[in-house]
């Protein structure tokens, strides 16, 4: 099970996070829309703790922590870390180590924060740049690369920590569409493998072919959360006007 409960998350002045409550179900595929500056991307942050909520709770599979007033020390039991461990995250800019080779960067969650033996972690890391087409690539630079390759790379560093839950934030919104293509085509790989997964996306049409549930934010809250016909019936009228201004 993995859900966040009435999470509360403020930068200064500005209230991002409302009282958010989410369900993530296991094995599907829960797609986040609504408008820039909604509070999408700080939920995620929120989920994997890269942002730390002010309030609420984060609950991965059994891993939980509260925050807020009466809840314990954030840090406390090594908590965090084991609940992170649970998640890979995918980010806009991909954000790869430009000091590291293709293989390099895949491997080094493995081996630093896994334990895992190099070897096999240089093995594991060879079939998942077969899986996203890069087998070629294992010995490139990032520098090297097409954004949409530096994006499969991304997708398979994380893979590579062999997360419970997978986040995918706007991944391809610093793609060109030839470039987009290409990384789309593996996230419905992924969603096809039954994976658990959360994808923030502006593609309305990639939402509708992937999601298994479709969660509208809008103003640091959850407007409505059903399937792609129940959020395109005309019923909500802020839904209806953010999904015409995307057509």
């Amino acid at each position: 099970m993995y859900y966040v409960r009435d999470i509360h998350k403020s930068f200064g002045e500005n209230h991002v996070l409302k009282g958010v409550s989410l369900e993530i179900e296991a094995h599907r595929t829960t797609v986040l829309i609504g408008p820039s500056g909604s509070g999408k991307t700080t939920l995620l942050r929120c989920i994997n703790l890269l942002e730390m909520p002010d309030s609420g709770v984060v609950h991965l599979n059994g891993t939980e922590l509260r925050f807020g007033s009466g809840a314990p020390p954030k840090y406390a039991g090594g908590a965090v870390r084991a609940l992170r461990r649970k998640t890979g995250m995918v980010f806009q800019n991909f954000q790869l180590f430009p000091h590291r080779t293709v293989l390099g960067n895949i491997v080094e969650g493995p081996v630093s924060v896994l334990g895992m033996d190099r070897g096999q972690a240089e093995r594991e890391a060879e079939a998942l740049l077969e899986k996203v087409g890069l087998a070629d690539k294992r010995n490139a630079w990032p520098r090297d690369l097409s954004g949409g390759q530096q994006q499969r790379v991304a997708i398979a560093r994380a893979l590579a920590m062999k997360p419970e839950l997978l986040l995918f934030d706007e991944p391809t919104s610093a793609l060109d569409p030839e470039l987009e293509f290409e990384v789309l085509n593996i996230i419905r790989r992924l969603c096809a493998e039954k994976q658990t997964i959360v994808i923030i996306t502006h593609k309305l049409s990639f939402a509708q072919e992937v999601a298994d549930r479709i969660v509208f934010f809008d103003g640091g809250e959850i407007l409505r959360e059903g399937s792609w016909d129940e959020m395109n019936d005309g019923s909500v009228p802020r839904i209806a006007q953010f999904l015409n201004m995307l057509r």
